[in-house]
C-alpha cells in the first residue's frame, strides 16, 4: 500500500555523499525536511557537523559522518559504520578545467578516482546492503549537463559524468528486481563554489541570457527538490532516467531574431 503522502520520507534513512556545501548540502537539507534520517557525508567534517546541528535545531534528524570518496580506506570505514540505508545520493565530485591536451596523468587520475571510482565503489557497497536487506531502495546520482551536450575544457570531468549516467541505466535494469530505483540528475548552469570564478565576468551572464530559455543561473536549491522526489515513494515507477535541471539549456535555443510587430 502506498503511503498517504507519496513524497514523505518518514521512516527512511538517507545518505548524501558530498553534503558539506552546494548541491549536496541543499539535497541533504531537503531530505531531512522531508522526514528522512539524513546522514551527511563529506571529508569536510566541521561544516558538515554545523549543517547537521542546524537541521536538528529545526527538529529534523541529521548526523555527520566523515567520508573521503577518493580514498578506498575511508569508503570502507564509512560503509562499515552505516546503518541500514534506504536512499543513497551521490553528489561528491570535483572538476579541473583544461584544454584536453594539457591534462596531466595526475589530474586525470585524480578526477577519475574522485568522480568515478569512488562513487562506483560506494554504490557497490551500499547497494549490496540494500539487496541483502530486501526492502528496496533508491540511488540518485548527480551527473552533469555535459552528459547531454558537448562542452569545452571539461573533457575528463565529462568522461566521469557520462560513465555515471551509463551506470545509472545499467543498474536500473540490474536492480529493478530488487525494487531499487536508480536515477541520475543532470544539473545545468548551477552557481556553486566549483564554478563561481568562471561566472564572475559579465560576458558569461550576457551569453547565458542570449542562449538559454531561463536567462538566470540556477541555485543548488533548484536541484534539491528533484533529488528529494526521486528518493520518495512517489518515484517508485521511475528508474533509469537522466533528468536535466538546466533552465532549458539542453532543449532550447534563443535567437536574436524577432518577428515584426
Amino acid at each position: 500500500m502506498k503511503p498517504a503522502n507519496p513524497f514523505s520520507l518518514n521512516g527512511k534513512t538517507a545518505v548524501v555523499a558530498g553534503a558539506s556545501r552546494g548541491i549536496g548540502q541543499a539535497i541533504a537539507e531537503g531530505l531531512a525536511r522531508a522526514g528522512a534520517r539524513t546522514i551527511l557525508a563529506s571529508r569536510s567534517l566541521t561544516p558538515l557537523a554545523a549543517i547537521a546541528r542546524n537541521l536538528r535545531g529545526e527538529g529534523f534528524q541529521a548526523e555527520a559522518m566523515e567520508l573521503d570518496v577518493s580514498s578506498r580506506e575511508s569508503r570502507e570505514s564509512f560503509c562499515g559504520e552505516l546503518p541500514d540505508v534506504d536512499v543513497l545520493v551521490n553528489v561528491a565530485g570535483t572538476n579541473i578545467r583544461r584544454n584536453f591536451i594539457d591534462y596531466t596523468p595526475e589530474e586525470y587520475g585524480s578526477l577519475m578516482q574522485t568522480n568515478l571510482t569512488g562513487i562506483v565503489e560506494l554504490t557497490q557497497a551500499v547497494g549490496r546492503k540494500m539487496i541483502e536487506r530486501g526492502q528496496g531502495g533508491k540511488v540518485v546520482t548527480i551527473g552533469s549537463l555535459s552528459c547531454l551536450m558537448g562542452m569545452p575544457y571539461i573533457s575528463v570531468y565529462t568522461m566521469t559524468k557520462c560513465a555515471l549516467a551509463g551506470l545509472t541505466r545499467a543498474l536500473a535494469a540490474e536492480w529493478g528486481k530488487f525494487n531499487i530505483q536508480v536515477n541520475c540528475i543532470a544539473p545545468g548552469f548551477i552557481l556553486t563554489e566549483l564554478n563561481r570564478k568562471m561566472w564572475e565576468p559579465q560576458e558569461m551572464h550576457d551569453w547565458l541570457k542570449a542562449t538559454e530559455a531561463n536567462p538566470n543561473l540556477g541555485r543548488p536549491e533548484d536541484v534539491a527538490p528533484l533529488a528529494v522526489f526521486l528518493s520518495s515513494p512517489g518515484a517508485d515507477y521511475i528508474t533509469g532516467q537522466l533528468i536535466a535541471v538546466d533552465g532549458g539549456a539542453s532543449t532550447t535555443q534563443i535567437w536574436p531574431f524577432a518577428p515584426p510587430a
